[in-house]
């Protein structure tokens, strides 16, 4: 089976796929974590934001894999990137550089690939559309921005980084504009998609409601 959890930046999508691989006894894809391996090599080789197709060209030599864990282990080439991709800058350069055509085609052809030997979950912000558009169960999850923002926060500040909740609540702006307005495989609702507002749910429930869409699938 097949499962692609979609929708917005901070809708709880990365903490949700796990419990639903782990409760479903498949793998997990993290497909934003990719992207983030794009985004720290651009970084590392001073590209910028606008530099789409040189950071794409800069990925194409490396091969990005996961390990077993919680956190899941992130190789880059043979070095572990796990800590060093989850910092605010680099999920900032991720989210920009994402929306360049050459860096998405890059990523969604691996993911495909990942995707086509079955047996897992997957989450990101166009995997019902693009990477698993015939998965059998597709979700798409929603929340206010601002109910977003103070999730994030939280999260972030459990991991000890510092940022304030209005400059959180900018970057989700700003990422939502960038993934909905994309020439490149917008953000949308993909057919047959199911919708879950998550406001007022904990992980968990969330969790389990997908997991009662699969088996009931």
């Amino acid at each position: 089976m097949v499962i692609a959890i979609d929708g917005p930046a901070g809708a709880g999508k990365s903490t949700v796929a796990k419990m639903v691989a782990s409760a479903m006894g498949l793998r997990y894809l993290d497909t934003g974590a990719m992207y983030r391996c794009v985004a720290l090599l651009a970084q590392r080789n001073g590209l910028t934001a606008d530099d789409g197709e040189r950071a794409a060209e800069l990925a194409r030599p490396f091969e990005i894999r996961f390990g077993e864990g919680d956190p899941q282990p992130v190789f880059l080439g043979k070095e572990e990137v796990t800590d060093l991709i989850r910092s605010p800058a680099i999920s900032e350069l991720a989210s920009a550089l994402s929306a360049h055509a050459d860096v998405r085609k890059l990523m969604a052809d691996r993911q495909k690939k990942m995707v086509e030997v079955g047996g897992v979950v997957l989450e990101g912000r166009d995997t019902t559309t693009v990477t698993a558009p015939n998965a059998e169960v597709k979700v798409f999850l929603t929340a206010s921005m601002e109910e977003r923002a103070k999730r994030r926060h939280a999260e972030l500040l459990a991991r000890g980084e510092l940022i304030t909740y209005e400059e959180l609540m900018k970057q989700i702006a700003e990422r939502d504009h960038r993934d909905y307005t994309r020439e490149d495989s917008p953000l949308t609702k993909a057919p047959g998609v199911t919708v879950v507002e998550t406001y007022g749910l904990t992980p968990e429930e969330v969790a389990t409601k997908i997991v009662e869409l699969a088996r009931a699938r």
